[in-house]
């Protein structure tokens, strides 16, 4: 999987945008202002950073070596590093929980705008 490939399945997010709050080295994609993936260039092993609900990070952690806790908070986020032993679908499956999780914290009129922007791509 390619750093590329990561960038449009992020971007691809509804109303999804990536910035660079941490210098140019860090891609950080957000929705609402809010972070749901960080991506960072340039890094031996192409990894992505990804919000995931407590219990099921720690379980992905168990599953696959690859998913490790985030330095950047442990509890709700882990870093998968891409080295082929985690199927695509599933860290594309990962990177829209990330997002889901993100929207649902968004102020209402937001999160109702972008909960129905999702169904709509979905029907």
């Amino acid at each position: 999987m390619t750093r590329d490939l990561l960038v449009q399945i992020c971007l691809e997010q509804p109303e999804a945008v990536e910035d660079f709050p941490f210098g140019e080295h860090v891609s950080v994609f957000k929705v609402g202002g809010k972070m749901f993936a960080l991506l960072p260039f340039g890094a031996d092993a192409v990894s992505v950073t990804l919000k995931c609900d407590p219990g099921r990070a720690e379980s992905l952690r168990q599953k696959y070596s690859a998913v490790r806790a985030s330095n950047f908070h442990k509890k709700h986020w882990n870093r998968v590093f891409l080295d082929g032993s985690v199927p695509l679908k599933e860290v594309q499956e990962w990177i829209e929980d990330s997002y889901d999780l993100v929207v649902d914290n968004l102020p209402k009129t937001l999160r109702s705008r972008l909960q129905q922007e999702i169904k709509n791509l979905g029907d």
